[in-house]
């Protein structure tokens, strides 16, 4: 029998979410099978789990935009989705002002509109500009701003720090911990995760079900790290077992007699039962390695770049910038959003004109590129082919580094474009580590990766002997790659971390 929302006898609001018997998949894949649970009014939930898992999807059925295989979803109020991204959004695109888009139904005061946007780090933006000129991350901030004016009774937040600096990220964790209604949050930023979360949803790739945490994410990973250690105990002394069921078999093999045989059967038997009851290790506890392929060789300073000056009408995004890039070296941009760092980039790779100035490159060198486009991408071939078309290694170790990158068994047989984004930004790493560059130009990577995604690409970088520039508004990301140097932007002002 399915859950009241509401208790008849004395009207009172016991779940404003309640999900029984969900089960969805993409084709063959299955993402949630037969997961349930309930949401109680004001909580604040924190989904975890590997890119791919189904948070996205989950918030994509709770709103109504996708339909369930098979399962009931129950909920009181309103419901609002901020995804990732925005992208092709009609109302947005639509709107003649950003006060027309954020507030239409009149709820706040211009002044309290112009706080939320500041807020956002949207404070240049007037009340009365249209909001289809804005660019991809201020339009994916403008919907956050709309959400937090409407005020819905049920939150949906996809990665909502996405596109913030650091002040952005304080603002928006001190306004979502006074929120008084239900969030669901989606966040690769643990600090957000930490600081008012009421129970955490593990999303469980192996189970397809939904594993349930009370407390913040620092008391999930706790406790989550607790029940891994036992699994794989378990799963070592079970292996232990079979090994020594297997010796035994061995033994009784040369027997020929009735009662032999029927005891090597019996054997034998157990010895299945007991493999086929095997305990599977989730990717997470799984130590996966493998050699990465040397990266060509280049020149003493693969990249030179002098001088560069560029201006968007009155903004002057750089100013007399130099950098030069030597053989293995590591070095990280910084700056807030807007001081040219992606700018600095596209001016190396050519995609861009300096005013001023000039770059310099090796003949010998190949660089990789990152973006957050995925333009390289056959969206309708599989991870396997995607590889086997671009490097010319063999299949047992492409299989092997798309494992590492959590791609594993009937996994690399699914299309490109079913993947979700932070899936496409692992598969784009592993793709560069494939083949033999000997520069790296990492623009974002960490933007749409959770953290055990984040984890997997920065234990993957550290090993990559080439040289590398790199861009992350994950602070903690940058500092464990350890660069070599720091260029800050708008500064101009280099800071050397280390001797290459």
């Amino acid at each position: 029998m399915f859950l009241k929302i509401i208790d008849q006898k004395d009207g009172k609001i016991l779940f404003m979410i309640i999900v029984r018997n969900l089960s969805f998949s993409y084709g063959a894949s299955v993402i949630f099978d037969a997961i349930g649970f309930t949401v109680g009014e004001k909580q604040k939930v924190g989904l975890v789990g590997a890119n791919g898992s189904g948070k996205t999807t989950l918030f994509k059925l709770l709103a109504g935009k996708l339909t369930a295989d098979s399962g009931k979803i129950q909920t009181q109020g309103t419901v609002e989705f901020v995804p990732q991204e925005i992208r092709n959004d009609i109302m947005l695109d639509g709107a003649k002002t950003v006060r027309d888009y954020i507030n239409k139904e009149s709820k706040k005061q211009d002044f309290e509109l112009l706080k939320i946007l500041a807020g956002l780090e949207l404070k240049n933006i007037s009340l009365d500009f249209p909001p289809a000129k804005l660019s991809g991350g201020q339009k994916t901030r403008l919907v956050i701003a709309k959400a937090l004016v409407n005020e819905p009774d049920i939150l949906l937040l996809d990665e909502p720090t996405n596109f913030l600096d650091a002040p952005g990220k304080r603002w928006v964790m001190d306004f979502l911990s006074g929120y008084p209604k239900i969030l669901m949050l989606v966040s690769h930023d643990l600090s957000l995760l930490d600081q008012f979360i009421d129970k955490i949803f593990y999303f469980n790739t192996f189970s397809h079900k939904l594993d349930e945490y009370a407390g913040n994410y620092s008391k999930f990973f706790k406790l989550k790290a607790e029940k891994d250690a036992l699994l794989k105990r378990t799963i070592d002394v079970e292996k232990k077992r079979i090994a020594q069921m297997k010796k035994g078999w061995e033994k009784v093999a040369r027997f020929s007699s009735e009662k032999g045989v029927r005891q090597k059967m019996n054997l034998k038997r157990r010895i299945e039962r007991a493999k086929e009851s095997l305990p599977q290790a989730p990717t997470e506890i799984k130590k996966i390695r493998i050699r990465l392929p040397e990266p060509a060789w280049v020149g003493q300073l693969p990249i030179i770049a002098r001088n560069l000056c560029k201006t968007y009408g009155e903004n002057k995004v750089l100013d007399n910038v130099s950098l030069s890039l030597a053989r293995g070296e590591r070095i990280a941009l910084i700056g807030v959003n807007g001081a040219g760092k992606s700018t600095f980039i596209k001016i190396i790779m050519e995609l861009t004109t300096p005013d001023e100035g000039y770059v310099l490159k090796d003949e010998k060198a190949n660089i990789g590129y990152y973006s957050q486009e995925f333009e390289q991408f056959d969206l309708e071939k599989t991870l396997l082919e995607t590889l086997k078309e671009k490097c010319f290694l063999g299949e047992s170790f492409l299989r092997g580094l798309l494992a590492r990158f959590l791609f594993q068994g009937d996994k690399v047989y699914q299309q490109v474009g079913t993947l979700s984004g932070g899936e496409k930004t692992r598969l784009s790493i592993a793709l560069l580590l494939a083949q033999n560059h000997n520069v790296l130009i990492l623009d974002e990577p960490t933007t749409y990766l959770d953290p055990l995604s984040q984890r997997i690409i920065l234990e993957a970088l550290k090993d990559y002997q080439g040289a590398m520039i790199i861009v992350s508004h994950t602070p903690e990301f940058i500092e464990e790659l350890n660069p070599t140097r720091k260029l800050y932007l708008p500064e101009n002002r280099i800071e050397i971390c280390r001797e290459n």
